[in-house]
Formats: structure tokens, sequence, C-alpha cells
């Protein structure tokens, strides 16, 4: 018979440290709000406002001064080297002009999914005016500000 006799280990231990990188929180700022600029509406049609500030239309409308046409722009901050997505409004909205309605719909931005390569970015925002045969003249605003958000992915 073979007998053991001794201590044995019953319990160990090891030791760790922690660490932890907080990143810069993503950001967005208007820096230019959307103007589709002066339009004669004539018999009807639709005004599509690229994000690179140039305009189009359908249907019988004209397109007048252009002087002061601009998508919307954005300034996007956040970390450097890491990707993050954008949501644009969907649905249709109202701009007014007193009892009187224009429709804006089918928004559309210039952003480039990936990783962002410096701490700011610019995107631009586009959109479509769908413009009614003889629409009432007047300056058309919307009531209240259209959303646009950013999240890191």
């Amino acid at each position: 018979m073979i007998s053991f006799s001794g201590i044995c280990q019953n319990s160990a231990s090891a030791s760790f440290t922690a660490s932890v990188n907080i990143i810069e929180p993503i950001s967005i700022e208007t820096t230019s709000n959307m103007n589709f600029a002066s339009i004669d509406a004539r018999n009807g049609g639709s005004v599509i406002l690229n994000p690179d500030h140039t305009r189009i239309t359908t249907g019988d409308v004209r397109l007048e001064n252009a002087a002061s046409v601009s998508a919307a722009v954005f300034e996007v901050r956040g970390q450097n080297g890491h990707s993050y997505n954008i949501s644009v409004p969907t649905g249709e909205f109202k701009m007014t002009n007193g009892t009187n309605e224009i429709v804006i719909k089918d928004f559309l931005t210039d952003f480039k999914a990936g990783s962002k390569n410096s701490d700011t970015q610019t995107i631009s925002l586009g959109a479509t005016l769908q413009i009614e045969p003889e629409q009432m003249p007047g300056h058309y605003t919307t009531s209240s500000p259209i959303e646009i958000t950013v999240s890191y992915n």
C-alpha cells in the first residue's frame, strides 16, 4: 500500500487589471437649412433638390432664382475611425403658407457608409417638393423642424 502524505493545494488566485477607452460622443449640427428658392408652379409637378444643391423638375414647374438654393447641410462630429449610420426622415411633411400646403418628401443624402476618417464629416440632405397646379404664391415653411439622426454602429 502506498500512502501519500503532504499538503494539497485547494485554492489558487490570479490578478488582473481593467481598462476602458471612452470615445468621443457622436453629434450632429445643422450648418445650413434647406431652401428650394423660387419656383413658378404653373401646372404643377415636382422639384427635386439634390444633396449637391442642384434642382431638377418633373411636370410643368419652372425654376426661378437659384441664388439661395441650398440642401440642408450638417456637420457630424465623432471618434475618428468609428462608423456610424444616419436616419433620414421618412414619409411626407407639410410646408405651409397660412392654410396652403406643399408636401416635402423623399429625402436623400450624400452620406457614404464606412468609418470616419476625421473627427468631423459634412453631409448634405435633399428632398422632393410636390407642387400642385396653380399652387398659391407665398413663402412656405415647415411648422416645426424635421429631424435627422446619427448613431454609432
